[in-house]
């Protein structure tokens, strides 16, 4: 898995000066002083695609390496091992990644590594921005505090789901198909993944609770109002939450999208009224309209993809059960 991060038509230097490459590094992934432990020579090598709003990064210095930095404004740094080892110094405590090991590094966070001569390592850049996005789309408003991921050491064949995000990730940007659409897909994912997989001063329990609260909320409104041709932008001006966020809510909690579950919430009324033999039907036409359903043709496929029948079949087995009642 670890060999799929970035491959060779991403590569951007190779037996390259370690400050070249520190250089080119300072421009699109962060800024940062290079310190060199000895002697150097022309064998850098650096990996770049740019995923979105996401940096991918693969780099080696070739050399005994020490990296140092006051902190990365409004970014957030994943740094896996691939080869080698690194120490790192974080809340005056140092420590040691080693091969298939990585660390979060928080926004604003000073940062200095050293890493060893064999040390190859896989970078992830992160706005603080998409972050903030997947709570909100997860739990339905920001964060009130900023994201402070915990000084954890994870290896990464507990958390397989995340590193095959990452390869998936790499091969799309990597690829002639990728759309700006579907990398910013991917971002949101990755976002989301980590808030969810990561330990972080955020406890989601809670909003996860505000969440299906929202949901239930707009479901009720939704009966409420289930004659109507209520949609997906009145919901989410109803509880106060954005589109997108609206979209997630009901993937995490029906599985499917705002449109469907409103059809499906109408065929359901539909139905228990074609079978309520308290309820007086001229026609199925009439019951149709005056839950919203202009197309009878299509209404009718709605209707047997879910019920099994006909609209017309199910009044006329409500009608057959009263006839043999009396």
């Amino acid at each position: 898995m670890m060999s799929r991060l970035l491959e060779e038509s991403s590569k951007r230097y190779t037996d390259a000066d370690p400050f070249e490459v520190s250089e080119y590094v300072n421009r699109h992934v962060g800024n940062h002083q290079l310190i060199l432990n000895g002697k150097s020579k022309p064998s850098a090598k650096l990996h770049h695609r740019k995923a979105g709003g996401i940096d991918l990064c693969r780099l080696s210095y070739g050399t005994q390496a020490n990296v140092r930095s006051e902190g990365l404004k409004g970014t957030y740094h994943i740094q896996f091992i691939l080869n080698g080892h690194c120490e790192y110094k974080l809340d005056d405590k140092t420590s040691c990644l080693s091969e298939g090991e990585f660390l979060v590094i928080n926004s604003d966070e000073p940062i200095d590594l050293t890493y060893s001569a064999d040390c190859e390592k896989f970078i992830v850049r992160i706005p603080a921005e998409l972050l903030d996005a997947a709570y909100a789309e997860h739990c339905c408003f920001k964060p009130v505090e900023k994201f402070r991921f915990k000084h954890n050491t994870y290896k990464t064949q507990d958390l397989d789901t995340l590193m095959q995000l990452f390869a998936l990730l790499c091969q799309e940007t990597e690829s002639d198909q990728a759309t700006p659409q579907l990398l910013q897909h991917y971002n949101r994912l990755v976002a989301s993944k980590m808030i969810v997989m990561l330990d972080h001063n955020i406890k989601l329990n809670v909003s996860r609770s505000q969440g299906t609260a929202t949901f239930e909320r707009i479901v009720q409104y939704l009966e409420e109002h289930i004659k109507r041709d209520v949609t997906a932008e009145e919901l989410a001006r109803y509880a106060h939450i954005s589109l997108r966020s609206l979209y997630s809510l009901f993937e995490k909690h029906a599985g499917t999208t705002p449109k469907c579950f409103i059809r499906q919430k109408k065929l359901e009324h539909v139905y228990n009224t074609l079978m309520n033999p308290s309820v007086h039907i001229s026609n199925v036409t009439a019951i149709a309209i005056d839950y919203g359903f202009t197309h009878l043709g299509r209404f009718a496929e709605f209707y047997k993809a879910t019920f099994g029948i006909l609209p017309s079949e199910s009044l006329k087995a409500r009608k057959n059960t009263d006839q043999s009642r009396v």
